[in-house]
């Protein structure tokens, strides 16, 4: 039976729109795609930013100094984050609701500090969350199994009684290797669609 059913943030309960915001910005459709690869694909933002391991401003620097022609575009991007992502109200409301179907919610994510506080501050599901784990808290990140280690053993979690939502496929396949159940979420639909099928079934229904 499924009591604790854990999110991801990124892509779940917010989604991104990193291009349009590059469009917006005033670049070029190609400029933006590849400015994007650079900043996301980097070492600086999965293994850097993301684990907290460097500031804000350490991390910009050093765009600048990886891609010195695209650094100031990529220092705007990272200092403007709060226009990079788009709220999920609806999804929002099915977390209240799971919380208030007796489920236990918590957050697991790969983020840095700073776009996460731009990201989930004033979020409304924040009320109905028993816990979290965040990569940058910790220095560790998905899919590395010790993120998901801290978040069963903080939390008391059973990996058997817990059901992990995510959008990437191999932070599910860690998931597993340890015992929790997972769903890779594929879309805002899909996503919508898993929820309401739990939310009619209850802990049964997983």
């Amino acid at each position: 039976m499924i009591k604790n059913i854990i999110f991801d943030v990124g892509d779940v309960l917010v989604e991104y729109r990193w291009m349009d915001m590059m469009l917006d910005h005033g670049l070029a459709p190609e400029d933006a795609r590849r400015i994007g690869t650079e900043m996301f694909d980097s070492y600086l933002w999965a293994d850097v930013l993301d684990l907290g391991l460097m500031s804000v401003d350490e991390v910009i620097q050093e765009y600048h100094r990886e891609f010195p022609e695209d650094g100031d575009q990529i220092e705007w991007f990272i200092r403007h984050g709060e226009q990079m992502h788009v709220p999920r109200p609806e999804i929002w409301e099915k977390v209240a609701r799971l919380k208030m179907k007796g489920f236990n919610i918590y957050l697991l994510s790969n983020y840095s500090e700073f776009l996460f506080k731009k990201h989930t501050d004033g979020a409304s599901f924040w009320p109905y969350i028993d816990g979290r784990v965040v990569s940058y808290e910790i220095h560790k990140g998905k899919p590395d199994p010790a993120i998901y280690h801290y978040l069963l053993e903080r939390y008391g979690i059973l990996p058997e009684e817990s059901l992990f939502l995510d959008d990437k496929e191999e932070n599910i396949a860690a998931a597993r290797e340890l015992g929790i159940h997972g769903i890779q979420v594929t879309s805002r639909e899909f996503l919508n669609q898993e929820l309401d099928r739990i939310l009619e079934g209850g802990q049964k229904s997983i």
